[in-house]
């Protein structure tokens, strides 16, 4: 052992976490260095080159004039934490970084598949599953990922197959026949033959959702608050939530369920009304004699289960309570989402599903300044209270803000809530573990199916990609949730949070800083091992329009934007 000046020195330097502790010894007693005392690494250890994006943060007291967002800067303060600075208190933060589409990503991977977005369909992620083949119009093929952090969770089986088929039929017969071990959105009309074969069983969800008929404000006819009103109270709801929906459902009052907290203060939505609502139409000077088109597509959605039907009988009800002709568009459902986001349609029908349990993920995503450009213009009187509500710790003034922000929905009307919709997936009877997920992201990784090797899973589509950054609908979500791991994640079955890729997110006392630790250890499925400098990357991917890696798919990068309340350096609205 050396000696230096009188120490007799014996450095023990453990990494654990993103801590370091250090111990000195002299003379066979354990003296503890002093605060100020400089931590000497090993000269093996080089130092980590931890990023902060932007460089400069930005500055929440003058930011620049087409920036809205909530962060300042995010930073990797060593290689296993991150520190998330906000211009504002975040109360809803943990639900929000467990979403799926922020999935943590491999820095090199990004770079490496971004440019010609190959990371659309080729993945690497650090979740249960991997991706072993994706025949296009076919299946999806999983294996275990042998790399899984997680082993205590799974997966259960070995491999999983992801299925499609539009049609609640089809799915069903898959089901019966064994072709499949569960199915999403069992058909309306076949809740009851599901639970009379005791060969399965149906799992239902809680109406976490929202169908709409959405405005253009920007577009006549509807560009008109009072016509927009008259339509409001002409379509009768509970008619549609009556004939096209399966028990659970109900007519809305409000736009976010009232399970969610917060969700349902201020003004209803007016009852049905159809003399007045005429009588409005003829005020504000409505011209009868046009036809207007009505756009929607033909994919059944939680909130949705006979799109046809359901817009046959709005069809019905614009002639028989209100006098006005429409046609029926179907859009392509590989384009409608992207093309409803660029504010293409007049008058269309959609709809929203929870993706955490608070009123910002219904609000704040569609009427904040976040928000696309479906609804046209924003409506500054809304976004105000909206940003203010996402920010308060106090909950009464928090409340007060989003029953303020109902109240002014109803009166400008952007869309008019019509049903929430009841809905179930169905499972072989001897699935260990077969359940729906209130937010419809089924964790197929903790399953058995019986004494198969195999899990075969069919839902509605086929995703329109992988890169779930840049996706909003749910059957690529929930296929990404098999791959991906985010910061923190739900509940398996329910709606907390629990921590996953970090160990904790702490916050500071004001709810502004967020400091996150990340696990040890964690390898990707393909390449890498998870760091904090990933994080940085995968966020500052979605976040900052100029970015490189900003590439995503179609391009719309719905959620970051309603999440985090707008990007850095947006595009120009069109």
């Amino acid at each position: 052992m050396s000696r230096s000046t009188g120490w007799s020195a014996k450095l023990a330097v453990l990494v654990a976490g993103a801590a370091i502790i250090v111990t000195a010894c002299t003379g066979g007693a354990s003296t503890a260095p002093s605060v100020s005392a400089p931590t000497v690494a090993p000269a093996s250890v080089a130092p980590y080159d931890g990023e902060s994006y932007p460089a400069t943060a930005v500055d929440c007291a003058n930011k620049p004039k087409d920036y809205t967002g909530t962060i300042s800067q995010i930073k990797a303060l060593d290689k296993l934490t991150v520190e998330f600075d906000l211009c504002t208190p975040d109360v809803a933060f943990l639900s929000k970084v467990a979403f799926t589409s922020n999935n943590i990503q491999d820095s090199d991977w990004l770079k490496k598949h971004a440019p010609d977005k190959t990371y659309v369909q080729t993945t690497n992620g650090t979740g249960p599953y991997v991706v072993k083949e994706w025949v296009t119009g076919d299946h999806i093929t999983l294996e275990a990922n042998p790399n899984y952090w997680n082993a205590a969770t799974g997966p259960k089986v070995k491999t999983v197959i992801v299925k499609w088929s539009p049609e609640a039929a089809q799915r069903l017969q898959e089901l019966q026949s064994g072709a499949a071990d569960g199915i999403d959105n069992v058909g309306t009309d076949d809740f009851a033959t599901v639970k009379a074969d005791s060969s399965l069983k149906l799992s239902e969800r809680q109406a976490l959702n929202i169908l709409y008929m959405g405005f253009n404000v920007n577009d006549a006819p509807w560009d008109k608050e009072a016509v927009r009103q008259a339509v409001a109270i002409g379509i009768d709801r509970a008619r549609i939530a009556k004939n096209f929906y399966p028990a659970g459902s109900e007519a809305a009052k409000y736009f976010t369920p009232c399970a969610i907290p917060l969700a349902c203060g201020g003004t209803e939505w007016p009852a049905f009304d159809a003399a007045k609502a005429k009588s409005m139409l003829q005020a504000a000077g409505f011209d009868f004699s046009k036809t207007y088109d009505f756009h929607y597509r033909a994919k059944v959605r939680s909130y949705l289960p006979s799109p046809d039907q359901v817009a046959a009988d709005l069809q019905a009800q614009f002639k028989e309570n209100l006098g006005i002709n429409i046609t029926l568009k179907v859009e392509d459902n590989a384009t409608f989402l992207t093309d409803e986001a660029a504010g293409k349609f007049p008058l269309f029908l959609l709809g929203w599903g929870a993706d955490y349990p608070d009123v910002t993920d219904f609000l704040d995503v569609h009427f904040g300044t976040g928000s696309n450009q479906g609804f046209g213009k924003q409506f500054p009187d809304i976004t105000a209270l909206l940003t203010d509500g996402a920010s308060q710790g106090d909950v009464a003034k928090r409340t007060d803000d989003y029953s303020k922000a109902n109240t002014l929905i109803t009166q400008h009307v952007p869309m008019l809530p019509l049903v929430h919709g009841g809905s179930a997936t169905a499972w072989k009877a001897d699935v260990d573990g077969g359940l729906s997920s209130p937010i419809g992201n089924e964790a197929l990784w903790t399953m058995t199916p019986g004494t198969r090797d195999q899990l075969v899973w069919v839902q509605n589509s086929e995703p329109s990609g992988l890169y779930c950054g840049d996706e909003a609908d749910g059957d690529a979500l929930r296929i990404c949730q098999q791959i991906f791991d985010s910061l923190y994640q739900y509940k398996v079955g329910g709606l907390d949070v629990e921590p996953a890729l970090a160990t904790s997110c702490d916050p500071s006392a004001d709810l502004k800083v967020w400091t996150c630790h990340l696990r040890d250890g964690v390898k990707f499925g393909v390449s890498g091992d998870l760091d904090a400098n990933d994080v940085v990357d995968s966020y500052a991917a979605q976040w900052d329009a100029k970015n490189p890696l900003h590439t995503g798919n179609a391009g719309t990068w719905d959620y970051f934007p309603a999440l985090f309340g707008g990007l850095l350096n947006p595009p120009p609205a069109t």
